[in-house]
């Protein structure tokens, strides 16, 4: 059972999540798994593990989401990520 507080978190988590942008990676034949994996790592903070499965689903499915938050905390990784070659885009 949830407290009122714990419910009015989960209700702030949502609106937020409905204002939020999302950094999203595309799949492409230029770059190893391993030059994505540590990029994952250096620009957006991933754990190791968490940059593969995303290398990974990018392989597989075309695209994955690698970052959620405001677009002015994910432009510099976005960027940073296009600078080391990678496709990438902000999308809300």
């Amino acid at each position: 059972m949830s407290t009122a507080i714990e419910t009015d978190e989960l209700i702030d988590e949502r609106i937020d999540e409905g204002n939020s942008h999302a950094i999203i990676l595309y799949n492409d034949d230029e770059n190893t798994f391993d030059y994505v994996i540590d990029s994952l790592v250096d620009i957006c903070k991933h754990e190791p593990l968490q940059a593969e499965q995303v290398a990974w689903i990018v392989h597989t499915k075309g695209k994955c989401d690698v970052k959620h938050g405001a677009f002015e905390k994910l432009h510099p990784l976005c960027k940073g990520l296009q600078s080391r070659g990678l496709s990438a885009v902000i999308e809300q």
